[in-house]
């Protein structure tokens, strides 16, 4: 799967992305970030299909502006 993270640009938030991941036991297979001042963008690829969990922990981090599953 490919999932997408909007967020405030902030510090810490790529290392709560990546802690629900592990405790979700999900591999992630690739990732990709980009800030642009006040916003920062993540996709993440992962080696399952099932992240609705980790989506629904995705989009309670504090900052969140938008996440979704993309494929």
């Amino acid at each position: 799967s490919r999932l997408l993270h909007i967020h405030k640009n902030r510090p810490g938030i790529l290392t709560q992305i990546n802690t629900i991941f592990a405790e979700e036991g999900i591999n992630i297979a690739a990732q990709y970030l980009q800030t642009e001042a006040e916003i920062g963008y993540v996709v993440i690829d992962v080696e399952t299909e099932r992240s609705e969990e980790a989506l629904t922990k995705l989009k309670s981090i504090e900052g969140t502006i938008r996440a979704r599953i993309l494929h």
